[in-house]
């Protein structure tokens, strides 16, 4: 049946296609044709199939974020408005606050009713990750939480901060403290961001969306996930005129694709790509593995988590489409192919930190990828350390940043005074989501709170006056390497026989 898309369609119009020859479906009341698109679906045809000729919003919503199917399809593919008078629209569900838990203790199994808490009750990070993991899916908790194998650089990353003594200075007019702070050439209203983390609608419906409002909303700055669960423009109209935003890239195997997305993101207004050089497979993450994916889909990447006979962890399975022949010499294509200022996030050792700053970076990330690619990998702050060490000089080539195990305002005052431009908090505003943009915002604003108080505590007024001065790291200083002794592995691939 030949339509245009002025036309409102019917039913019985839409039903007439229900094959695999000639399949339309139809998605918030949109009808598209998609019989095209069937073999190149990443989650196959089958899926599709079963709502040809049918209203299959239900199964897109439970997958897909709002808008990737107008900017995967072309604009011929749709066909018209399904007839509203026909559409039944339900009752949106309440917000399920209440929650059973079944908990095992020894062979016993009881269940305990949990009900989450007002947002005003939550005064710490630690408060929000308790709220996620009793009202999260499981499946998202386990991806959201889980760290690699042993889970030993999960715990290291935030151990090592309290290993660290600030040196308070008193008597000081603390009265006015100024927590403002630029991030390559960018305002952000406080020393910290939202670090990438992949698929946030997990928590929230409204996923990056709430993350770019509640950051519009604070004035602080979202590095969005190569792996978002929304559309690159999407995540970005969400926010307001000029705010900034910066994106995380995992290079694909198909460098087309990576070129393509890299210039979106340019047109679309995007001010720095954060290239991960961390993961060039992802650590293996038990708990995610262990718990079944739901053919869960990226919106920018177009990776899909499913299940394989290693288990259903999403992290491994969206991450397949990652390239693994990542070096050094694809840094001055990145740049050159963006336009952008680019930083190098995963960086791990002084030798790296030399080697990115001598590709012409603008930053660099220390960060082992929140502890779950390489267990036992040092802490963000350790390398910190390890760069005044033996090449403070970076400090005045290109920003610094941290990641990983910060969770306190104290923890992102010592970063800074050890000569951190600023620090990323991932799963902190993840936990956030369970509350909406209005739980990015009260998060946010608890940091800030600390921030303030531990530089007035600390008889500082301006996170600029924050130096090496202000710390102690004599608990920790014992396990950085000395300039003799970090480059005793040299890089050499061994031939084969």
């Amino acid at each position: 049946m030949s339509s245009t898309p002025s036309q409102t369609l019917s039913f019985q119009d839409l039903g007439r296609h229900k094959d695999e020859r000639d399949c339309w479906i139809a998605v918030h009341s949109k009808i598209y044709d998609i019989t095209n698109y069937l073999d190149s679906h990443p989650g196959g045809s089958s899926i599709i199939l079963r709502y040809a000729g049918r209203d299959a919003t239900a199964a897109y919503d439970e997958i897909h974020a709002p808008g990737i199917i107008e900017e995967t399809l072309p604009s011929e593919c749709y066909k018209g408005l399904l007839d509203q008078a026909e559409v039944v629209v339900l009752p949106p569900e309440q917000k399920q606050d209440i929650k059973t838990i079944e908990k095992t203790t020894g062979q016993s199994t009881s269940t305990e009713t949990y009900t989450k808490p007002e947002l005003f009750k939550l005064i710490s990070t630690q408060d929000f990750e308790d709220v996620a993991r009793n009202t999260l899916t499981p499946k998202a908790w386990a991806f959201y939480s889980s760290a690699a194998t042993d889970l030993v650089t999960h715990h290291w990353n935030s151990n090592i901060y309290r290993r660290i003594m600030l040196r308070p200075r008193v008597m000081r007019n603390v009265a006015n403290v100024e927590t403002r702070r630029s991030i390559l050439g960018c305002p952000s209203s406080a020393p910290f961001f939202v670090s990438p983390a992949a698929m946030a609608r997990l928590a929230h419906p409204d996923g990056e969306l709430a993350l770019a409002r509640g950051c519009a909303s604070e004035g602080l700055i979202q590095v969005i996930s190569n792996n978002a669960s929304y559309p690159l423009a999407s995540v970005l109209s969400a926010g307001i005129t000029n705010q900034p935003f910066f994106f995380q890239l995992y290079v694909n195997a198909d460098r087309a694709k990576t070129a393509q997305l890299l210039h979106k993101a340019r047109e679309l207004g995007v001010r720095a790509i954060f290239v991960t050089v961390d993961a060039h497979v992802p650590g293996k993450r038990e708990a995610d593995e262990r718990i079944a994916a739901d053919n869960v889909s990226s919106a920018i990447s177009g990776a899909v988590a499913s299940n394989d006979k290693k288990g259903g962890g999403m992290g491994r399975l969206m991450g397949q489409y990652i390239d693994k022949t990542l070096s050094w010499e694809d840094i001055p294509w990145i740049r050159e192919t963006s336009g952008l200022p680019v930083v190098v996030k995963g960086i791990q050792s002084a030798a790296d930190a030399r080697t990115a700053v001598a590709c012409g970076v603008q930053g660099i990330m220390l960060s082992n990828h929140g502890g779950r690619a390489l267990d036992t990998a040092q802490p963000a702050l350790l390398t910190l350390l390890e760069l005044h060490r033996i090449c403070p000089e970076i400090f005045q080539r290109c920003e610094v940043y941290v990641d990983g195990g910060v969770t306190r305002g104290t923890d992102i005052l010592k970063a800074l005074s050890l000569g951190a431009t600023a620090v990323g908090i991932g799963r902190p505003f993840l936990y956030s989501l369970c509350y909406g943009q209005e739980g990015v915002e009260h998060l946010s604003q608890i940091l800030k709170d600390e921030l303030e108080t531990s530089m007035r505590l600390a008889g500082i007024t301006d996170v600029e006056q924050a130096g090496p001065g202000l710390v102690n790291t004599r608990d920790v200083d014992y396990l950085v390497p000395s300039s003799e002794e970090h480059d005793w592995i040299k890089w050499r691939p061994k031939a084969r026989m």
